[in-house]
């Protein structure tokens, strides 16, 4: 298992990773606001911001439906759910996964399509991502939560701009390696594959984060910059 440090890949068209900062922040303040207690009462408000299978398709009507929520809690349409289950995360580590993933590989997508569209594109790989997760297990009640299918469109659009960039890890949790960015993320997306064809039920959405590897691979093609390259081949992505 390897686990993203730094890449070194400097920004070549924007002075500063706004809205990939934002929504780390905003992933950040949600998790505390839920976690603590000290705004909500996690077991009655959190539910309704989630996406579950089962109740997203209720009735063939996955769009005008309401989430089926405790007493106390807030009606949400399952339509929005497809959004607010991107910034509910169920503990600390999975937080801080995917906020580490955001941070190392965001920026440099952020740049290569700008500010405006790398928000609709981390969205629109999240919702995709939501959608894949939700046709496949129909029937499932496990709650879907988490930015990985957002993320997972970062990470395809990133290894599909800069593949040769060399990228520090950690190596089963502990060894230090500085390796290109393909191993890393081929890596990491042959395991999400394999995950999501062997798994039994693990309580992962392994297919939330297979359709957003696939939404954030066809999207980069068109939402790229004018001019930005794809698979480049030098070191350090320029």
């Amino acid at each position: 298992m390897f686990v993203p440090l730094h890449d070194k890949n400097p920004l070549k068209s924007i002075r500063f990773q706004y809205v990939t900062v934002s929504l780390i922040a905003l992933n950040i303040v949600i998790f505390i606001a839920f976690h603590t207690g000290w705004f909500f009462e996690i077991d009655e408000r959190l539910a309704a911001f989630t996406l579950i299978p089962s109740e997203f398709w209720t009735g063939g009507a996955p769009f005008t439906n309401y989430a089926a929520v405790p007493v106390g809690g807030v009606p949400v349409q399952e339509r929005w759910t497809l959004v607010t289950y991107m910034f509910v995360h169920g503990n600390m580590w999975h937080l801080l996964g995917n906020m580490l993933f955001l941070w190392v590989f965001g920026d440099n997508v952020e740049d290569a399509v700008g500010h405006v569209r790398f928000l609709l594109f981390f969205l629109m790989c999240g919702v995709f991502a939501g959608l894949s997760h939700t046709f496949i297990m129909q029937s499932s009640e496990i709650p879907v939560i988490g930015a990985s299918g957002g993320v997972a469109g970062v990470i395809a659009a990133y290894l599909m701009l800069h593949p040769k960039v060399k990228i520090w890890v950690l190596a089963l949790w502990r060894i230090p390696l500085k390796i290109s960015a393909a191993w890393v993320l081929g890596f990491w997306i042959l395991l999400q594959v394999f995950s999501a064809v062997t798994s039994s039920g693990d309580g992962i959405a392994w297919w939330a984060h297979v359709g957003g590897l696939l939404a954030g691979a066809v999207l980069i093609l068109f939402m790229r910059r004018p001019g930005v390259a794809l698979f480049d081949q030098t070191p350090g992505g320029a």
